[in-house]
């Protein structure tokens, strides 16, 4: 058996995929065992989270085994885990009996109609590891490993391996029970490593320990059916004879191939203290080279050809050539443990490098800020360093800079570093503090028109300042020259960019991350208005002129003119869109109807007029038949009957008319009942809207109303009785019915005769 055939062991893991762990042959589970390819053997049974070979009971038999076989052609080492109890109560006469054993045979059992002891069939080919606890020869309770690398079949007629001599094949240890005994209520745990033998490759190095201990670690030679094997079954057996006891299992792990390593070897640099001879190194540093993610693994550190391990690998000394054994266990997995892991220590001189790192004088500003730690004066890992700014400071151990991680200097600066390795050495370097090219910029102007719905607000291209001529350059921008120190309150958008007058800062960084500043100044520019375009006042039925007036690059009217002028403009409102240089500003303009006046009353008295008007743009004048035209407001000496008078203002509109009815006007009243002059009657007047016919005595009181009830008259009495022979005040109100629903006022004076 030499190294696993990688192939069959995918395979094998393929098969186990969805019922156990990809990587893992094992027999565990809590609070049930998990069997999945296995195979029980009667009389073993799974119980709980253990498998019972067999019952306290005697002649039994049972056994546990891969359900596949494995093909240890290829395998250069593997290992076998596993916690086993022997209990019961035994019988009166033997105690208990026989024991378990742990094997690797081409041969398993399917029934136990033929074997000896432990429950091994006779004549199996392959490697067998036996805890045997009844002494056939004294018939007493005893706690022996017995090992048989070859064939069950000594002696003939009764093959057990207690009794199995095979030189080179066979182990057989002495009685444990006074200081391990078998047989117990507790699990022992048991690990068989199998190793091909270096220096014989037909031979298996195994080593046995129960609970830590060792029992055996030797080079066995295979005999018999085992000479040859590649392919076999890992498995479990116990049988009882005429002693009884139960028989478990439980926690069984397979581990049939080494951890795997990034790597075998390394060659770290270490160095020796040239006043000590000596070094120190931390072993555990290195093992990320051999494995991602150490901490998931147990490793451990041995001098080479030293089985003691290292006790403190964080802090090894040596003083020569030195190779370090490195093993490496993963307990998550069934993988060997790998020893194949070297660290090879060979001090040489240690030398400390000069070298230069360069860094941004941003802005300008004259002086550039450093990360001392960057300068690669070696590539050794765990050194420390100390900066001094001069080499007398660094001798002395004085003015040590502390600030080395933002360190300013101007070009060309020097700085000194002394290097010491973890093992001590030392050595001093310079460091040389250069400056990039400064980005070069340059403020400038972007100027805008104006918002039309702001104007003091302008659209800006933020993109279209130019502000440098260097390539490969960024641009962000920013509201503040703080903000761009900072690289705080980016501005995102910018194109639109609506500001009012003021500055924006640009931030020109190059490919090497330095940067400078720029400053733009924004302007809006304000619009341009014509001065000679006015609102004008028109008749409604006249046209007219408007004129934006010179000066103006274009001119674009509401109408589609573009013209300075235009002209036959009605009544409305206008706008013309005047353009200067780039920017072109809307100006409204409104043509009015003049307002036209209104005649707000009339008043009449006898034969005389006298009209009232409001309204439109005095002075006015008035006129009866809209040709002769007065500027009084009064007209006399009308005839009775129905006259129209117009209005105009100022504007010389067409004129407002309405009509005015001059009433037949009696002064005096004689009601005798002669037919003559006997009453006042305004009938005449009774289609006009609104007509009231009031009479008042000389005190003002009201002593009569004429109205539809009596037909607008009045005969000189009051109630009945006729009113004493006097002087009496009327008033006649109408309102005519025409458009303009004129209001009429007509009073006066009327004598009142009765006979007394």
């Amino acid at each position: 058996m030499k190294k696993l055939l990688l192939t069959t062991f995918l395979l094998i893991l393929t098969i186990f995929n969805t019922q156990i762990n990809a990587q893992t042959y094992q027999l565990t589970g809590t609070p049930v065992i998990n069997t999945t390819g296995w195979d029980i053997v009667p009389s073993a049974s799974a119980t709980g989270d253990f498998v019972q070979l067999t019952a306290d009971q005697t002649s039994q038999f049972g056994a546990i085994k891969l359900s596949n076989p494995i093909n240890l052609k290829y395998c250069d080492k593997w290992k076998v885990e596993f916690d086993f109890r022997i209990d019961g109560n035994g019988t009166t006469s033997y105690g208990r009996g026989d024991g378990l054993t742990f094997w690797y045979l081409s041969n398993p059992p399917t029934a136990f109609t033929t074997g000896g002891g432990l429950g091994i069939p006779a004549n199996a080919n392959g490697l067998m590891v036996a805890f045997d606890i009844f002494n056939n020869t004294t018939e007493g309770q005893m706690s022996k490993v017995h090992l048989v690398y070859g064939t069950n079949n000594v002696p003939a007629g009764n093959p057990n391996v207690e009794y199995n001599m095979t030189a080179n094949s066979t182990f057989h240890s002495a009685d444990l029970n006074p200081t391990q005994p078998f047989v117990g209520s507790n699990y022992k745990h048991v690990e068989v490593n199998g190793e091909v033998d270096p220096a014989n490759i037909n031979n298996w190095k195994i080593q046995i320990r129960i609970d830590g201990v060792l029992i055996t670690d030797a080079s066995y030679a295979p005999s018999g059916g085992a000479i040859g094997m590649t392919q076999g079954y890992f498995g479990f057996s116990a049988g009882t004879g005429a002693a009884s006891a139960r028989h478990s299992i439980k926690n069984a792990k397979i581990f049939i191939d080494k951890v795997p390593i990034l790597q075998n070897s390394i060659t770290p640099f270490v160095c020796t203290n040239p006043a000590t001879g000596n070094g120190f190194v931390d072993l555990t540093s290195y093992a990320n080279q051999f494995v991602n993610n150490p901490g998931n693994y147990i490793i451990t550190y041995y001098v080479l050809g030293n089985p003691t391990p290292i006790a403190f690998p964080t802090n090894f000394q040596y003083s020569g050539n030195t190779t370090i054994s490195v093993v490496i266990k993963d307990p998550s997995s069934t993988l060997c443990d790998n020893g194949d892991a070297r660290i090879i220590l060979n001090p040489s001189p240690f030398a400390a490098d000069d070298a230069t790192i360069t860094a941004c004088n941003n802005n300008n500003a004259g002086v550039a800020y450093f990360d001392l730690s960057t300068a690669a004066v070696t590539t050794l890992p765990g050194v420390t360093k100390r900066y001094y700014p001069t080499l007398a400071n660094l001798n002395a151990g004085t003015n040590e800079i502390l600030n080395w991680s933002n360190y300013p200097s101007a070009n060309g600066g020097t700085v000194h570093v002394k290097v010491i390795t973890p093992q001590g050495c030392t050595d001093n370097a310079v460091i040389t503090l250069n400056h990039f090219p400064v980005v070069v910029v340059n403020d400038t102007t972007l100027r805008s028109c104006f918002l039309e719905d702001n104007v003091s607000m302008g659209s800006f291209n933020l993109t279209n300042a130019t502000v440098t001529t260097q390539t490969g350059t960024t641009k962000k921008y920013y509201p503040s020259l703080q903000d761009a120190i900072n690289g705080s309150n980016e501005i995102v958008t910018t194109n639109p960019y609506i500001a009012p007058n003021g500055v924006v800062y640009i931030k020109v960084t190059n490919t090497n991350g330095c940067y400078a500043i720029a400053k733009v100044t924004l302007t809006v520019i304000p619009p341009v208005y014509s001065t000679a375009l006015k609102d004008k006042i028109i008749c409604v039925e006249d046209k007219t002129t408007l004129d934006a007036g010179t000066g103006f690059d274009a001119y674009l009217w509401s109408t589609g003119a573009t013209t300075q002028t235009i002209s036959n403009v009605g009544v409305g409102t206008y706008w013309v869109k005047l353009k200067t240089g780039d920017c072109t500003a809307i100006q409204n303009v409104k043509v009015f109807a003049s307002e036209q006046p209104v005649i707000t009353s009339i008043d009449v008295s006898a034969t005389t007029i006298t009209v009232y008007a409001n309204g439109g743009t005095p002075a006015y004048q008035y006129s009866l038949d809209n040709v002769s035209w007065q500027d009084s407001n009064i007209f006399k000496g009308l005839p009775r009957g129905v006259h129209k008078v117009f209005v105009k203002d100022s504007y010389d509109c067409e004129p407002m008319e309405t009509e005015i009815t001059v009433p037949n006007i009696i002064n005096v009243i004689t009601p005798n009942g002669d037919g003559r002059n006997d009453v006042i009657d305004y009938s005449a007047l009774g289609s006009k809207i609104d007509l009231t016919f009031n009479i008042y005595n000389r005190y003002g009181a009201k002593i009569h109303q004429g109205d539809k009830t009596n037909n607008y008259k009045w005969d000189g009495s009051v109630g009945g009785r006729k009113v004493p022979t006097g002087s009496y005040w009327y008033s006649v109100t109408w309102t005519e019915n025409n458009k303009t629903r004129t209001p009429v006022k007509l009073s006066g004076w009327i004598v009142v005769k009765n006979r007394e």
